[in-house]
């Protein structure tokens, strides 16, 4: 197994990351694959405190180094704060992964056409997953701009492909971010900055695939049109592919909205 901070073949050693949404799932799993490439990882969550914890634990049993930040990214003062505090911190800010959102499990968030959904939770995710992505790009890119380069990671979903019914609120904020990556990325191309999206598919251990699992069926139903038959994983599957478009390696790539689905999307 590669030992955390192995080589710098990727230039990632000794830069610093910021994931947000980071106490679980494909959060926690971008996280420990930016530490154990020798990032340091500025942790952030704006609920799961506890989880965000454990994140930096978990990356610090391995070897690696990373703080938990709170931040819900709906509030542009704790997004202001986050940015300012991992500078204060580490001195630069030279990735980002804005994967926080959320969206319909069945368990937290219902699943319901339009016709029953509450505009409560429309604009939750709105704020969460649209205007919080918006935010965290505002605070992100001035720093990134001050130091004359930089890649961010946008966290879409297989839905900006194809759609569910029950999912409209999720679907279309989901959507919104393949635009606001590609504005992004022509705004930031200028000062240095690079700023692509993933899409995930069904990706296994996360909160909202562990929900909609627990209902009778909906284990199978998940997979049954993904062609390579299973579910992502959260680090080999989700965080080395964030990585790598965040990594010299990609250095030339900006703008794209790469699924990363089991071909889910085709």
């Amino acid at each position: 197994m590669k030992r955390y901070g192995e080589n710098n073949r990727m230039g990632i050693e000794g830069k610093v990351a910021v994931v947000t949404g980071a106490a679980s799932g494909i959060g926690r799993g971008a996280a420990v694959v930016f530490a154990r490439e020798g990032a340091k990882v500025v942790v952030t969550d704006g609920i799961n405190i506890e989880g965000g914890h454990e994140t930096v634990r978990l990356i610090g049993e391995a070897g690696g180094e990373a703080t938990f930040v709170k931040c819900d990214v709906s509030k542009e003062s704790d997004v202001e704060a986050m940015v300012a505090k991992t500078v204060e911190l580490y001195g630069s800010l030279d990735f980002a992964y804005n994967n926080a959102g959320v969206g319909p499990d069945a368990v937290r968030i219902p699943i319901e056409p339009i016709t029953e959904s509450s505009t409560e939770l429309w604009l939750r995710h709105l704020d969460v997953n649209l205007t919080g992505v918006y935010l965290c790009l505002k605070y992100e890119m001035r720093q990134m701009i001050k130091q004359g380069k930089g890649s961010i990671v946008n966290c879409s979903s297989a839905q900006a492909f194809r759609q569910i019914p029950g999912f409209a609120a999720y679907g279309s904020t989901k959507t919104g971010l393949v635009a606001l990556t590609k504005v992004a990325a022509l705004e930031g191309a200028k000062s240095g900055i690079r700023v692509n999206c993933v899409c995930p598919g069904p990706i296994a251990h996360t909160m909202l695939s562990d929900n909609i699992c627990s209902i009778e069926g909906m284990r199978e139903r998940m997979t049954e049109h993904v062609p390579l038959g299973r579910m992502g994983d959260p680090e080999d599957d989700m965080g080395e592919a964030v990585l790598w478009l965040c990594s010299d390696a990609a250095s030339f790539i900006t703008g794209a909205i790469v699924p990363v689905d089991g071909g889910l999307a085709i």
